[in-house]
């Protein structure tokens, strides 16, 4: 039997929080925040992509149903951090700050993330 772990991504470039723009599939080129990542499946939900319409069926006697839109989980690999102030994607960097500290940095801009 197979570990779980194996299978598993070590980490992921985005956080919750981000603001990522969607380089491949129906939704290439829309921007986005991050509203959930899910590590162990090496997915992302993302503001606006991805949209999935459910049919609710009516809970009570009287109540009418709904059909309800929701954004679905995408792999992290097919979105790339934006930066919102030179409008332009990027990959990005692991560096340190003067006091220590280790960020995320994107590689064309050269702007801090965390």
């Amino acid at each position: 039997m197979a570990d779980k772990r194996q299978n598993r991504p070590a980490s992921m470039h985005v956080k919750k929080g981000d603001t990522v723009q969607v380089i491949s599939g129906k939704d290439k080129g829309t921007v986005g925040e991050v509203l959930k990542a899910i590590p162990q499946e090496g997915k992302v939900i993302v503001k606006g992509v991805n949209i999935r319409t459910k049919h609710v069926k009516p809970r009570q006697e009287g109540e009418s149903g709904q059909i309800v839109t929701q954004e679905a989980p995408i792999y992290s690999s097919k979105v790339m951090l934006y930066s919102t102030k030179q409008k332009v994607a990027s990959r990005i960097a692991y560096t340190f700050t003067e006091d220590g500290r280790k960020v995320r940095m994107l590689k064309k801009t050269g702007e801090i993330i965390d």
